[in-house]
């Protein structure tokens, strides 16, 4: 018994699979992607944390994770100065 027409035409699983995987230099860079986020990941555990004891200057920790203050720098005066004045055009500054 002869197989049909429409069997011999069908393209084999391999081709199939092999047409919806994507091409070979995209898996490429995801692998190389991957390890390289892999290694700085294995760096940053290494390293620990940044900042482990930082906390404000002048006080202790608050344990919230609000800040303790509206962010001031203190020491910056006149630091709080308006936006500067429009300048027309053609005159001199």
């Amino acid at each position: 018994m002869s197989s049909s027409p429409a069997d011999r035409s069908r393209p084999p699983l391999a081709h199939t699979v092999r047409r919806l995987l994507p091409a070979r230099s995209v898996i490429g860079f995801i692998a190389l992607l991957t390890a390289l986020f892999a290694l700085s990941y294995a760096a940053g555990a290494v390293a620990g944390p940044v900042a482990p004891g930082l906390h404000p200057a002048g006080g202790t920790r608050t344990g919230g994770s609000t800040p303790a203050d509206d962010g001031d720098m203190g020491g910056m005066h006149g630091m709080g100065a308006g936006a500067p004045r429009p300048v027309p055009v053609g005159a001199s500054r």
